[in-house]
């Protein structure tokens, strides 16, 4: 596997441990931390995926966009369009 791939999905994990350990947290969580690095985890394995198939990703934090690219090389994705109705449009 490209080496690059492996980078994005390995950040993308980290993104989705933290995402999972925050909504676990007992005192406190932060959910919106949580949602943050949620997104964050699905961006990079988009992003993962346009580089396992030789595309170059935009340099974007867009999911929407994100996705449409991936759906130019893979239509299973269309199976995940309707999650983007929960996607953040803001960072704050």
């Amino acid at each position: 596997m490209n080496a690059l791939v492996v980078e994005w999905m390995q950040k993308a994990a980290g993104d989705l441990t933290v995402a999972e350990r925050e909504l676990r947290a007992r005192k406190a969580p932060v959910y919106d931390a949580s949602c943050y690095h949620a997104q964050q985890c699905a961006e990079k394995y988009l992003k993962a995926f346009l580089v396992s198939v030789k595309h170059t990703p935009p340099r974007i934090h867009n999911l929407v966009g994100l996705l449409n690219d991936c759906l130019s090389y893979d239509t299973t994705f269309a199976t995940i369009r309707h999650l983007t109705s929960f996607v953040s449009t803001s960072n704050f």
